[in-house]
């Protein structure tokens, strides 16, 4: 009968090792899941406000539905562009993005040849 006892006793202390092991688990799930995902997007949100911040009247831009223009004005919220010649349209600014460079599409170009 004692034998009966110790061998609940230790069956009971392990189960709450185990409890503890599936926590720190669970921490470090989440903390590579934080280092490798949540991180870089946050990083990529701020960069892209700080450039759409620095935008102004002049330089080329895509929008989000692919429309390519120059700002003609920079407003609080929103942007004024020219995508053709005395044709100008109301865009939000979190739907522009900054043209890519000349530069940008000839490494693509020189990539493909590779």
């Amino acid at each position: 009968m004692e034998l009966l006892t110790i061998l609940l006793q230790a069956e009971l202390e392990n189960q709450t090792g185990s409890q503890w092991g599936f926590w720190i688990m669970m921490i470090a799930v989440f903390v590579i899941m934080w280092l490798f995902m949540i991180r870089p997007q946050q990083k990529k949100q701020k960069e892209l406000e700080q450039k759409r911040s620095s935008m102004k009247a002049g330089d080329k831009v895509v929008t989000a539905g692919g429309l390519h223009g120059k700002i003609d004005k920079v407003q609080d919220d929103t942007f004024m562009i020219e995508i053709a010649k005395g044709i100008i349209i109301k865009v939000d600014k979190a739907s522009v993005f900054e043209e890519p460079t000349v530069e940008k599409k000839e490494d693509k170009k020189e990539d493909k040849k590779d």
